[in-house]
């Protein structure tokens, strides 16, 4: 197998999203790198308006960790790109969203990078340096980027639609 430039440059892009979405989720998870562990995450879930607050930023970090991890090995690409999707459009939404753009004042910058990344993998392919590669199942082109965006914005909106200030709001228009 020759490797080229294209190769590595996607494999790099892969690895640094993979293993950064790994970390936040290891936030949430285990408290590592500064992260809040499930108490602190789970208290600041149930301020966004989750329900269950906990249990949601259990979920929100299993599937950083499990997207993550996907991405970083170009593994299942497809479907870890739905997860990341998933994940980074919950928190543009619930988070970040208020305070416009940019990073720096909390916007919703990264976490749309980061989306946006996913989407470009999805349609692109992991390469050749990935785990799909290797196993002769990688998928990737326009329908599989878009069946991720799809089923990631889908998945995205089923947990947006628990937020109970989606609930007080449709309890006030009754």
């Amino acid at each position: 197998m020759k490797v080229t430039a294209e190769d590595l440059g996607v494999l790099l892009l892969r690895a640094s999203t993979g293993l950064l979405l790994m970390g936040h989720g290891a936030q949430k998870l285990f408290g590592w790198f500064g992260g809040g562990g499930p108490g602190k995450t789970g208290e600041m879930m149930t301020s966004l308006g989750y329900p269950q607050g906990k249990l949601v930023g259990l979920a929100a970090g299993v599937g950083e960790l499990g997207s993550g991890a996907g991405i970083a090995l170009g593994a299942a690409t497809p479907v870890s790109s739905a997860g990341l999707i998933a994940t980074m459009t919950n928190a543009v939404v619930s988070a970040h969203l208020p305070q416009g753009l940019w990073a720096q004042h909390g916007g919703f910058e990264y976490p749309l990078v980061l989306g946006v990344v996913a989407a470009a993998l999805a349609v692109h392919g992991p390469g050749k340096l990935s785990v799909d590669a290797a196993l002769s199942c990688e998928r990737k082109g326009l329908a599989w980027g878009m069946g991720a965006c799809v089923l990631g914005l889908g998945a995205a909106a089923a947990v947006l639609s628990l937020r109970r200030e989606n609930i007080d709001d449709l309890e006030a228009a009754q």
